[in-house]
């Protein structure tokens, strides 16, 4: 109770996105003027128990991860089975690497028709349904067909019920040995967004889009607590990829998760560790298939009151800057290296 209380001692534009909702929604103006505001915060910082209850009413201060090294290319029940025991463990959260339900195809440029599907199956009920029967939320994905033609790495997170809740495609996608993405799928152009669980802001950048950090920004600045990562990577640069995560949980206050695909697959040197990032940059690793991690939201709270958490974040500013800017395409050299 003592943290529920410390963490009440906030300004409103401090909370989580779930907190200020819930004032907002129970005040009798449309919103919170600034003048009105250290009314609020008097009132939140000498608040014990019913108005502390009522705002963390349905709020899990304590978040638990499942981090799950897997591939289930196959229709076997093996997803089922791996989630259920990590709802055993605790997890209320599943994490699976980047296309998690099929064998990692950009190893080469050779398309199949079977590689991907429209939105809906067969590959994303299958998650769906094992999601429902664990009774745990699940980030899972598929390469995604759409209707002009396009194809999609698609990430696709599912409630505990087996609902949709949110769904994220790639942007950056890499072109060199191993790693042929570009002849598969397309850059996802797509609105980026969060989704809520349990209280929680979650969202998703697939592996490389963690290396442009724009997408991480924005999602900070739509109020998430929580990016979740899912990559197929080699162990040789995972150095190089922390140094960028701990970039991007301290610039944005979130906590990171990413989970690799587990081996080498067609000669690929796929590999390495479930890596956590708290919002002040401190990392978790772990080796294991499947480990379940604790996530404390008042690390978030915390980071956002301190530097440089609480900077401000002018959309209008940067959106107004970067139309001046041509895109870059990506470098000719890199498709030759």
């Amino acid at each position: 109770m003592a943290d529920l209380q410390k963490s009440t001692d906030l300004q409103v534009h401090f909370l989580p996105w779930a907190f200020r909702n819930r004032i907002f929604a129970h005040t009798p103006h449309r919103r919170i003027r600034p003048k009105h505001e250290h009314k609020l915060s008097h009132r939140l910082r000498n608040s014990h128990g019913l108005l502390v209850k009522f705002l963390t009413e349905g709020i899990h201060m304590t978040l638990h991860l499942a981090l799950i090294a897997k591939t289930f290319p196959t229709e076997s029940n093996e997803l089922d089975k791996t989630l259920k025991i990590a709802k055993e463990k605790g997890g209320e959260v599943a994490l699976l690497p980047e296309c998690p339900a099929q064998t990692w195809i950009a190893a080469t440029k050779n398309i199949s028709d079977t590689d991907a599907e429209p939105m809906g199956g067969p590959r994303e009920p299958r998650q769906a349904a094992a999601a429902r029967s664990a009774e745990i939320a699940l980030l899972g994905g598929s390469i995604e067909i759409c209707k002009e033609g396009n194809r999609l790495n698609t990430a696709v997170f599912w409630d505990s019920k087996g609902n949709e809740k949110l769904r994220y495609s790639k942007m950056h996608i890499p072109d060199e040995p191993g790693f042929r993405e570009a002849a598969h799928y397309n850059p996802s152009r797509a609105r980026i967004r969060c989704t809520e669980h349990a209280g929680w802001r979650i969202g998703g950048q697939i592996c490389s889009d963690n290396q442009r950090p724009t997408g991480c920004q924005m999602l900070a600045a739509l109020g998430c607590d929580l990016i979740l990562n899912p990559r197929a990577t080699e162990e040789t640069f995972l150095e190089r990829w922390i140094t960028i995560w701990r970039a991007n949980a301290i610039t944005t206050g979130c906590w990171i998760a990413s989970v690799n695909r587990p081996e080498p697959e067609s000669g690929v040197p796929l590999g390495g560790p479930s890596v956590l990032i708290d919002p002040f940059g401190k990392v978790q690793m772990s080796d294991d298939p499947l480990t379940v991690v604790s996530l404390e939201r008042q690390r978030v709270l915390d980071a956002r009151r301190s530097y440089p958490g609480y900077l401000a974040i002018p959309s209008d500013a940067y959106a107004n800057l970067w139309k001046e800017i041509p895109p870059r395409q990506p470098w000719p050299e890199g498709a030759s290296v």
